[in-house]
């Protein structure tokens, strides 16, 4: 069953990530910058709707807001990876302050147009899609490994809570003094990370053998994804209850209004509503978590969720708001649980990658699942999808004990392993000389060898994941209990960074259960480069 603790040593609860100043610090500035955003998502559509008055030009904010993600997710993994995560939030979060500015005095001056504001917005957008997973990557390294669930519980709060209050504070701020005086207000609310950032005096970071070229560090990424099953299922959980969630959200301006016929204030009641579900999560989300396994939650919360978009389709308005919160809890503490896993199991050095992929996923199955719900809405009218999608939430739920997050989630060692030794070498290759094959001799007694084959099967998966490529295990034709495992590395400073910076503890646990199997218990290894030979 898998569980993702939160208990210090000794079995106490651990203490809140608040009582830590830095985060803490951190916490209320990245807060103060979510409700920024939000305010300056609605000054945006409320000049587009003052100028153009069109639905579609008001609805591309959002596509403009999110579009870079999608673009730029993988990049931005691979950035946060090979660079000072601290340095590249100081200066992305300072490129944004300085658009921004350039937005508000622009508006200012009267010179703004539709097509410039939804520029502007994609320069804030890429700010945003760059940032987000060197932001969710140094989590870990601000509190300790049992507070990461409290840490995620608490960031989705200010995700939530911001997208709560940002709205209405943003609707009476551009009533108040225009969309010009909100938008330099965004460019403010970005600089107390800044000056949290810059007081934090982050531990110095092992230098990398040799810094990964850009298009290499994404196909790592991508690999260890590929052959990580603990990681691929996050993402499978993740998919299956954010497809049909999305259509919750993207449903509900259209239920406000044409079977509650609320207007905008009354939208804004649901949508605080949800905000106060999230709120209230934080409160029962720790103590839910001591109690049951993450897979129990993640089970329950899709069955929860899936209450609301009934509620909304059939039920009057005054009825389905207490759904609506138990909505947002469930929202918040699914989402938490998914991403805390994902931080307890990434390593360090291909946490933003695995991350980036995360979002990817978050952020495609909303857009996706959003475009596929208003298409049924459409086509099959609101009450039919918003019931569609309670039923496939349902399906979510069920799913959980036939596909549920494996057992080893949030508890193998990311150590990296001491035991490897360099080896002894007649010439001392150039970083850039490869092709690299690696051949692994073992000697296994033929009655352990179905024994040492399924343990090699894990072996397999740790080469893959940290860089090895063209796997094979074979077995001699000529001598009874001798095996040869071979594979091929990009390089031999390819090689290196996949013995010194990403072989962990848990990697050499299953090549030691392997050789385990052998005769001597000991292995032998060749290291061979590539020769060009002239056609």
């Amino acid at each position: 069953v898998t569980q993702v603790a939160e208990r210090a040593d000794g079995g106490q609860p651990a203490p809140t990530p608040l009582r830590n100043r830095l985060y803490r610090s951190l916490f209320i500035a990245q807060f103060i910058s979510n409700v920024g955003t939000w305010m300056q998502s609605v000054a945006a559509q409320w000049f587009l709707i003052e100028e153009q008055g069109s639905a579609t030009i008001v609805s591309l904010v959002q596509t403009a807001s999110l579009g870079p993600t999608l673009v730029l997710g993988l990049f931005a993994g691979v950035l946060a990876d090979l660079f000072d995560r601290r340095r590249l939030l100081i200066f992305l979060q300072s490129y944004a302050v300085a658009v921004a500015l350039a937005l508000a005095a622009l508006t200012y001056a009267g010179h703004l147009t539709p097509t410039s504001l939804l520029l502007f917005t994609v320069a804030i957008g890429c700010a945003s899609a760059l940032t987000a997973p060197a932001w969710q990557a140094i989590q870990p390294e601000l509190v300790p490994r049992e507070q990461i669930p409290a840490a995620a519980t608490l960031s989705s709060v200010s995700a939530n809570v911001g997208q709560a209050v940002g709205p209405a504070l943003g609707g009476v701020a551009v009533a108040l003094a225009g969309p010009a005086a909100v938008f330099a207000i965004n460019a403010v609310s970005f600089a107390g990370i800044i000056v949290v950032l810059r007081g934090w005096k982050r531990p110095k970071q092992i230098a990398p053998i040799e810094r990964e070229r850009i298009s290499q560090a994404i196909g790592t990424g991508l690999q260890y994804v590929a052959h990580s099953p603990i990681f691929r299922r996050i993402l499978l959980r993740a998919s299956l209850f954010l497809f049909p969630a999305s259509a919750l959200l993207a449903l509900l301006p259209v239920a406000a209004d044409h079977r509650w016929h609320l207007g905008a204030s009354g939208y804004g009641l649901t949508l605080g509503a949800i905000g106060l579900g999230a709120t209230l999560a934080v409160a029962v989300a720790t103590p839910l978590r001591r109690k049951v396994s993450a897979n129990v939650l993640l089970a329950a919360c899709a069955a929860v969720y899936g209450l609301a978009p009934a509620a909304v389709a059939w039920l009057p308005f005054a009825a389905a708001m207490p759904v609506l919160v138990l909505a947002g809890m469930s929202w918040l503490i699914t989402l938490s649980t998914l991403n805390a896993a994902a931080q307890l199991h990434l390593p360090q050095w291909v946490r933003a990658r695995g991350l980036s992929v995360y979002l990817l996923v978050f952020t495609g199955s909303m857009a996706i699942g959003s475009y596929c719900w208003g298409l049924i809405a459409t086509r099959a009218g609101l009450e039919i999808a918003l019931t569609c999608s309670a039923a496939l939430l349902g399906v979510a739920a069920l799913s959980v004990p036939v596909l549920p997050l494996r057992a080893a989630t949030g508890l193998l060692s990311r150590d990296i392993s001491t035991c490897w030794t360099s080896p002894m070498l007649v010439f001392e290759p150039r970083p850039d000389d490869g092709p690299v094959l690696v051949t692994v001799n073992y000697r296994v007694p033929p009655e352990n060898l179905p024994d040492f084959v399924k343990a090699m099967s894990a072996v397999r998966r740790s080469r893959l994941r940290t860089g090895g490529h063209s796997w094979r295990l074979y077995r001699s034709a000529e001598s009874a209990d001798t095996v040869l495992e071979r594979f091929t590395v990009a390089s031999w400073a390819e090689f290196e960074r996949q013995h010194t910076e990403r072989w962990l503890d848990s990697d050499h646990e299953a090549a030691a259960k392997a050789v385990g199997y052998t005769v001597d218990h000991t292995r032998r290894h060749r290291y061979y480069l590539a020769v060009r030979v002239q056609h």
